[in-house]
């Protein structure tokens, strides 16, 4: 029997050494790992840093990818491919080489001591829903019945720059 593939929309950022090559390794990594496969991914946005701002500007990107992995399964999975890229324990908010996130998985509502979907601060947060909005633009977050592109527009750009293609 197959496993049925789930669509779900990952957040990336990096804001340390070559941002852009961090960012397509981190793809690239995701795309090789057994049971997950990148659908495709937004243009690439360089945003203030939030929460912590004394630091570097972030490259952000979202990935759409398809997976037969249950949700905690990937979390673990896209947790090891941060360490595999480098990323070492920081404080909470600050530099790093790479972070991923699990956003939007269909209609799941889940909340667990590791992992909730929805995000639970994705809504605030420009660089993950304006290239959102750019994949999936009528993706309902299941929370709140609202689009992704009206989020985005309530939201607003304020901060962030379309910085180029990835690919």
């Amino acid at each position: 029997m197959c496993k049925r593939l789930s669509v779900v929309y990952l957040s990336l950022g990096t804001n340390l050494g070559d941002r852009s090559a961090m960012l397509a390794k981190a793809l690239a990594t995701l795309d090789d790992m057994p049971a997950v496969r990148v659908v495709r991914s937004s243009p690439v946005y360089e945003s203030e840093p939030w929460g912590l701002t004394e630091q570097p500007k972030f490259l952000n990107i979202v990935a759409e990818i398809e997976t037969a992995l249950a949700p905690l399964e990937l979390l673990n999975a896209v947790k090891d491919l941060e360490q595999r890229l480098g990323r070492q324990p920081a404080r909470r908010w600050g530099p790093r080489c790479i972070d991923v996130d699990v956003i939007l998985w269909g209609d799941t509502i889940m909340s667990t001591p590791e992992l909730a979907i929805p995000h639970q601060r994705f809504r605030e947060r420009a660089f993950v829903l304006t290239p959102l909005a750019d994949l999936a633009p009528e993706a309902v977050d299941p929370e709140t019945g609202s689009t992704i592109a009206a989020l985005a527009s309530r939201l607003g750009t304020a901060g962030l720059a379309r910085y180029a293609e990835l690919l």
